[in-house]
């Protein structure tokens, strides 16, 4: 057996990635190159990390203010005063006053005062036919006095067909006056006079 063996064979030349120009020379401690598909998936990873969070934490401050401004609007403190508390006021009760009424003119004392009044004549106008009663009236009581009387026109039949009144002044006692009360209207003959009310007030 031959200790002879075929040389090896030549060693093939191998392309050289040149470095573009002006650009340093590889360091030969450097880390190899990473291939360049690899290179842009990292990017977009980066990219699409780096976004999400930037949204998030924009969405994560819009929600807080809010919030914020929600609760400020629905828990707003009531204003503190500044004013020195006072006691409530307390209204004087309110007292009314009893009423008390117009005093009343006294009626003069003495006979009844349709017992003053007396009809003298009882008749009515030839022209126009009104009726009218002529009336005496006495004061009888023991002070001056005046008189408001009332008379009643009736017909045979004993319908009224009209009413007049006299009225006088101050009367002194014991004295007497004529007056007359005239009525208004048309009357048939024989038409009456009746006395219907008598006011005699003091003086």
């Amino acid at each position: 057996m031959s200790d002879y063996f075929p040389p090896p064979p030549p060693e093939q030349p191998q392309p050289e990635h040149r470095a573009p120009a002006g650009a340093s020379p590889p360091s030969p401690w450097a880390a190899p190159a990473a291939p360049p598909g690899r290179q842009r998936t990292g990017l977009i990873v980066t990219l699409a990390v780096g976004g999400g969070l930037v949204v998030a934490g924009a969405m994560v401050a819009l929600v807080y203010s809010l919030m914020d401004s929600v609760s400020d609007s629905i828990a707003l403190p009531p204003e503190r005063s500044d004013a020195p508390y006072s006691e409530p006021y307390d209204e004087e009760p309110y007292e009314e006053e009893p009423y008390e009424e117009e005093p009343v003119e006294p009626v003069a004392p003495g006979p009844s005062a349709e017992g003053d009044v007396t009809i003298t004549k009882c008749t009515r106008d030839s022209l126009i036919f009104w009726p009218h009663a002529d009336l005496r009236i006495v004061n009888k009581s023991g002070s001056p006095a005046a008189y408001i009387v009332s008379i009643t026109f009736v017909d045979a039949d004993g319908a009224v067909v009209s009413d007049g009144i006299a009225t006088t002044e101050e009367v002194a006692p014991g004295a007497s006056v004529k007056v007359r009360a005239q009525g208004s209207g048309e009357a048939a003959a024989g038409t009456k006079c009746r006395i219907a009310e008598v006011d005699r007030h003091a003086l």
